[in-house]
């Protein structure tokens, strides 16, 4: 196996590498639905299984992980704390369309973010995708919608104001500090999560065995594996191929879904969903300037 990846060309690697992460990653909403226990438990398991995994990996390889308790790195592990548990509320509350599509909208708030933060120019081309990317956001809530849904897409759109932050953060790191390391983020940011997550479904951490097998795989391989196959990845490839090839997770996430038990997500919302992803391609694509969703 190690002599077949050799052979393979590194910007090819990188991207098999992030589009098998991107594929991992999109099975998180069938099985956030699936599951009968609510997005708390599901949390719980998830992150702290990934969180084992991470480190249990890092050690079986002697890459020693450098725990860093600077107030970047604090907020960085916060922000992707808020990644991972909006999300399963969102999902839990609306359509997985509406969720992932809603966390994608990231890069929005990144073309304001970092003008302010790195104190990089802001462009035309940044206000026009922001006003082209609200105008989709708004179709999320058209039709009928109840009220649960509506309080999901908000939520879902926290999660992606957290994944903005944490890429900022990551990326101001890199930067600034000149520190690539982010698996220590990855973990901490788990173990935040299962940390909250315990105290507010303790007692109820009964699960029975369909549901362990379950979230041993996402936290073990949907989180956990994925996160470091991506780390690698990004070794390859430019920052724009790793956010567009990303956003697979995003198109296969409602499939799944729709395939295991028949969500079928609005009209509106494949309209928003196209109208955000095309602006972000556009802005990418249509710039030389490298920008990252997570580095």
């Amino acid at each position: 196996m190690k002599d077949l990846l050799k052979k393979i060309p590194q910007h090819r690697k990188g991207l098999i590498y992030i589009s098998f992460t991107a594929f991992l990653w999109s099975t998180s909403g069938f099985f956030i639905k699936y599951l009968t226990i609510n997005a708390f438990q599901i949390s719980f398991y998830r992150s702290l299984i990934a969180a084992i995994t991470i480190l249990g990996i890092s050690i079986f390889r002697k890459q020693k992980l450098k725990f860093e308790f600077d107030k970047v790195s604090i907020f960085a592990a916060i922000f992707y704390a808020g990644i991972l548990i909006l999300f399963v509320i969102a999902t839990k509350m609306t359509t997985a369309a509406n969720a992932i599509f809603l966390q994608f909208t990231a890069p929005i708030y990144l073309v304001v973010l970092e003008p302010l933060f790195m104190k990089t120019k802001f462009d035309t081309k940044n206000i026009i995708t922001i006003v082209i990317c609200i105008c989709g956001m708004i179709l999320f809530f058209f039709g009928k919608l109840e009220l649960g849904n509506i309080y999901g897409n908000l939520i879902a759109i926290c999660s992606g104001i957290c994944f903005a932050m944490f890429s900022l953060l990551v990326k101001y790191k890199k930067i600034v500090h000149k520190n690539d390391n982010t698996l220590h983020n990855i973990v901490i940011g788990n173990a935040l999560v299962a940390v909250i997550a315990f105290f507010i479904i303790f007692p109820e951490l009964s699960l029975d065995l369909k549901q362990f097998f379950i979230l041993l795989y996402m936290g073990a391989i949907q989180i956990g594996v994925s996160y470091i196959i991506f780390n690698e990845g990004i070794k390859y490839v430019s920052a724009t191929e790793s956010m567009i090839i990303a956003t697979l997770e995003a198109i296969f996430n409602p499939i799944w879904v729709f395939i295991g038990i028949g969500e079928t997500p609005s009209i509106y919302s494949i309209a928003g969903g196209i109208i955000i992803f095309g602006a972000i391609i556009w802005r990418n694509f249509s710039k030389r300037e490298k920008t990252l969703i997570i580095e």
